[in-house]
């Protein structure tokens, strides 16, 4: 019996569903498969709070129902809108895919809850236990971004991601003293200036790399740089950004940014090969109106130290995992100032570590695991903001 088009590409969605549940696997302590599905696909798993990763079954509606609310969903969207999907979907969200308007107003129920359409199709194709708009958030490029009510609304579920969500209390992946964050009388481990920023880099305790950029006052023609580390090397030049969303990734079947995977590296070691083969689709890095935010596009969990994400109060750092498929507040420009003081000289005149975030692809550091330091880990890069 021949089928029409429009009926084989809803059964390829169905068939490209976020698998649910999860066992546990060989890898970095805490991690799951659900860990290490690709690009945030299922699994359940809380981000930063260290949850079970079980999915809670009660009232969210039988396989049977899901799949009949779907296929009625799908079977209202134009061919050329299933294929938009399709793609969107079988490339998880690797490839560029254009917005999917459809109307806002609609929602449907599932079990005992409604679903707008752009949560359903996040809840099928990406996170089957979400329950809420406000465990999402949308990607700048989405032509829906910053839009409150629209008429039509982007259902494109690789338009949107999953809020990381900070732990309190925090559990111990990694706490480093807040002294970190205070300028030394001075730096006996200082190497030169670097050609392409005029800043200096400072190696502290561990070989962690504390840098400061700054050029010429008022110099705003690059919003931050990035370094690229394997262990205690640096490889490839300081990459300057100026547009105000960054990809970088080893392997992205369409997009253009820092791409690491061009970079000469002379490590030979097994275990950076590997990771290295693992960052893929990588992350986005992203200057929006609240602050900087960091999309983990891999399929491996990221660790990520920044001084604006803790209690300012606090004396320590801690290093914070984010999962495949979630978003997190990386930098706060405003925290950063008022933790720099400045008003105060000797801040001024010294390299401080709040305007510079760490983040380590899927190898975590701190007391949980054997890496003491981000500079063990295998690869791992240095975001650095301009504070000018």
């Amino acid at each position: 019996m021949f089928r029409t088009k429009r009926s084989v590409l809803v059964r390829r969605l169905w068939r490209s569903r976020a698998p649910g549940g999860g066992e546990e696997e060989d890898g970095e302590p805490g991690e799951t498969a659900a860990d290490s599905r690709a690009h945030g696909a299922g699994g359940g798993r809380g981000c930063c709070m260290g949850k079970s990763g079980k999915l809670a079954k009660a009232h969210l509606g039988s396989e049977a129902e899901l799949k009949a609310l779907t296929h009625a969903v799908l079977k209202r969207l134009k061919e050329k809108q299933l294929e938009v999907l399709l793609q969107a979907v079988e490339s998880r969200g690797g490839a560029r895919t254009s917005c999917l308007p459809l109307p806002g107003k609609v929602d449907s129920r599932l079990g005992q809850h409604w679903y707008s359409l752009p949560l359903l199709l996040c809840k099928v194709f990406r996170w089957p236990d979400l329950r809420h708009c406000s465990e999402v958030k949308r990607l700048c490029c989405c032509e829906s971004y910053g839009k409150t009510h629209p008429e039509l609304v982007c259902c494109n579920p690789h338009h949107l991601s999953r809020l990381c969500e900070l732990e309190s209390p925090p559990p111990p992946y990694s706490r480093y003293p807040m002294d970190f964050l205070k300028p030394t009388a001075d730096c006996p481990d200082s190497v030169p200036s670097s050609t392409e920023t005029g800043g200096t880099n400072c190696l502290a305790p561990g070989g962690l790399s504390d840098s400061q950029v700054l050029q010429g006052p008022g110099d705003r023609s690059h919003w931050c740089v990035v370094a690229y580390w394997e262990e205690k090397t640096r490889v490839g030049r300081l990459y300057s950004v100026q547009e105000p969303s960054l990809d970088i990734f080893y392997d992205l079947p369409q997009g253009n940014g820092f791409c690491l995977g061009q970079l000469n590296s002379d490590n030979k070691s097994q275990l950076v090969q590997k990771v290295r083969s693992k960052i893929g689709y990588g992350i986005q890095l992203t200057k929006e109106v609240d602050g900087v935010w960091v999309y983990n596009r891999s399929s491996y969990p990221i660790f990520i130290k920044s001084a604006t994400l803790d209690n300012p109060d606090s004396r320590t750092l801690l290093v914070h995992k984010v999962f495949p498929g979630f978003s997190i507040k990386a930098f706060d420009y405003e925290k950063a100032y008022s933790l720099q003081r400045p008003n105060d000289h000797e801040f001024m005149q010294q390299p401080w570590t709040g305007f510079t975030v760490q983040i380590s692809f899927v190898k975590g550091w701190g007391q949980c695991y054997t890496r003491q330091f981000i500079s063990s880990c295998p690869c791992w890069l240095e975001v650095i903001f301009n504070n000018q």
